[in-house]
């Protein structure tokens, strides 16, 4: 690991005044990607702005039509939360599903979210629910949020603080995990809701996080699980590595669609 400056501030204020000041400051939530980057020195910050004691990131409420939930919140939280487990359960299940639960328990939706691991599940469950994230300075809808492999709409002294998701009719989710890392090899979230039909999948693409409209076409017509036989992806810009072939990726992709909308119902 090298060396580098550590802060631990109080408030999202600090925060912001901590990341302007640096060089070539980052920020940190749950440190589960950040932490093992750091030890293979793999990354070398001036600064790490660690955000885990600002207790204004923290929390889930309803507000409206929509679950808001902080973006310090730990994965546990949300898959434990009585609110979201009644509103949304398809993201408790996400939640749930995440890792061990060492890991549930210090990673966060904020992080993972910014980060955007093409294998991690929230970015399916964001662009499925048609979910907004809020920063300290605008709102970004999850479609225009995600824009590539690790890569998202956030500027450099940009810091998610929480995400709303309207709530649905129907949502499910479903993924094949690598039974080792608990990463989805493929993940799909399909949900019927204020955004419309929306199937989105993890996991799968080269580029990260997509959707698949002609799915979402055949379940706006009848949201079953029976809707979606004969429709695929292709097989171009899948991921293939030692778990999956990009053949393999593909044909999941339809086999785990039809699971998340048996699991809507």
């Amino acid at each position: 690991m090298y060396a580098f400056n550590y802060h631990r501030p109080a408030s999202i204020d600090e925060a912001i005044s901590a990341l302007s000041g640096a060089s070539d400051g980052t920020v940190m939530s749950g440190g589960q990607t950040l932490l093992p980057t750091l030890k293979q020195r793999l990354a070398s910050p001036s600064d790490v702005i660690d955000l885990g004691a600002i207790a204004a990131l923290k929390g889930i409420r309803e507000d409206g039509g929509a679950i808001v939930i902080g973006a310090g919140t730990c994965h546990a939280a949300v898959a434990g939360d009585a609110t979201v487990r009644a509103k949304i359960p398809a993201l408790a299940a996400l939640a749930e599903g995440i890792g061990d639960p060492q890991v549930r328990n210090r990673g966060t939706i904020g992080g993972s979210v910014a980060n955007n691991d093409p294998v991690a599940d929230y970015p399916a469950g964001l662009l499925g629910l048609g979910a907004t994230i809020k920063t300290t300075k605008r709102e970004i809808a999850a479609d225009d949020f995600f824009t590539g492999l690790f890569e998202t709409a956030l500027a450099d002294d940009e810091i998610i603080t929480e995400i709303s998701f309207p709530v649905p009719q129907k949502a499910g989710y479903a993924k094949f995990p690598n039974p080792a890392s608990r990463y989805a090899i493929v993940g799909v979230m399909a949900a019927q809701g204020p955004a419309g039909v929306r199937v989105a999948v993890t996991g799968a693409s080269e580029g990260g996080v997509f959707r698949v409209a002609e799915m979402e076409a055949a379940l706006g017509g009848n949201f079953s699980a029976e809707a979606l036989a004969g429709i695929g992806v292709p097989e171009d810009n899948m991921n293939a590595d030692i778990h999956a072939s990009a053949a393999y990726r593909a044909h999941l992709v339809g086999v785990i669609a039809k699971r998340a909308v048996e699991a809507a119902g």
